[in-house]
C-alpha cells in the first residue's frame, strides 16, 4: 500500500467483539450498484481518473512491464473489466480488492499524473502477486506483508524525491528504512492489528520479500530505471525462447 493507499485483500481475525470488515470501509463505492455510463461521465472527478488511467497503462513504464508480466503469467489485464475508478474514504488514494480481482483508484484523491502512475504501479504488484503466488490475503498477515514489502519497494513509493517531499531525509538504509515503515502503515490502514503484529510480520519476512524482485530484476529507483528493467524483461523472454 502506498502512503494513502490501501488494498482491502484479507480478512484478520476478529478484534475484540468487532469483526475485520477487510478494508472495504475505505472504498464505500464497492458495495453500491454501478452507475451508468451517462450519469459516470458527468463527474469531472471519473473522467479525469479514466484519462490519467489510460495516459498511465500507455505511457509509464512501471505500469507496462507489469501488465506484460501479468500477461505471460497468464493474467491478463483489461481496463474496462480489472480498474474501477471510485470515491473512497479520505485517506487512501487506491487499492487492489482480490475478491473481483480489481484495482481501485480513489478518484477523488489522486489529483495528478504522477500519483496516478505510482498508484496503478503499486496496486499492480499486488495484482501480479495474485496471479503467480498462493496469497492468503485473507488470514495470513505475513503474506500482505510480504506483498506490501514489494510494492513499496518496487513500485517507486520510496525514492529520494517522493521521501524530500514528504520531508523525510536520511543517507545509509533510507529506503530500506521507507520501505519497512510504509508496509507497516499500510498493514495497519487495512487490518485491526496492534503495530507490534505488524510490525513483527514485516520484520519476519523482509529480508525474502525485499529481495524479490520479479517482475523487474531490480530496484528500478527512477522511470529509467523502470525503462532499463522493461528493456531487459523483454530481452530476457526472447533470449529464453531462443534457447
Amino acid at each position: 500500500m502506498e502512503e494513502g493507499e490501501a488494498a482491502p485483500p484479507a480478512a484478520e481475525e476478529k478484534s475484540g467483539e468487532e469483526e475485520d470488515d477487510l478494508g472495504y470501509r475505505l472504498f464505500p463505492d464497492r458495495n453500491k450498484k454501478p452507475q451508468s455510463f451517462l450519469v459516470r461521465s458527468l463527474f469531472t472527478f471519473h473522467n479525469k481518473c479514466q484519462l490519467m488511467l489510460r495516459m498511465t497503462l500507455d505511457t509509464n513504464p512501471y505500469a507496462q512491464l507489469l501488465l506484460e508480466a501479468m500477461k505471460r503469467s497468464g493474467c491478463t489485464v483489461f481496463n474496462d473489466r480489472h480498474f474501477s475508478c471510485e470515491n473512497c474514504d479520505g485517506c487512501v488514494s487506491g487499492g487492489f480488492d482480490s475478491a473481483t480481482s480489481q484495482i481501485v483508484l480513489c478518484q477523488n484523491n489522486i489529483r495528478q499524473q504522477s500519483h496516478m502512475n505510482r498508484v496503478v504501479t503499486h496496486e499492480l504488484i499486488h495484482a501480479f502477486d495474485h496471479c503467480r503466488a498462493h496469497v492468503d490475503w485473507f488470514k495470513n498477515v505475513k503474506h500482505l506483508a510480504c506483498s506490501e514489502i514489494r510494492a513499496a519497494n518496487l513500485s517507486g513509493d520510496c525514492t529520494l524525491m517522493n521521501e524530500i517531499a514528504r520531508f523525510k531525509f536520511g543517507l545509509k538504509g533510507h529506503h530500506q528504512t521507507c520501505v519497512r515503515d510504509r508496509a507497516i502503515r499500510s498493514i495497519l490502514a487495512v487490518r485491526k492489528v496492534s503495530k507490534e503484529t505488524a510490525e513483527k510480520a514485516v520484520d519476519e519476512v523482509f529480508d525474502a520479500c525485499f529481495n524479490d524482485l520479479e517482475p523487474f530484476g531490480r530496484i528500478p529507483h527512477s522511470k529509467t530505471d523502470a525503462k532499463r528493467a522493461y528493456k531487459d524483461f523483454q530481452n530476457r523472454d526472447r533470449y529464453n525462447a531462443n534457447l
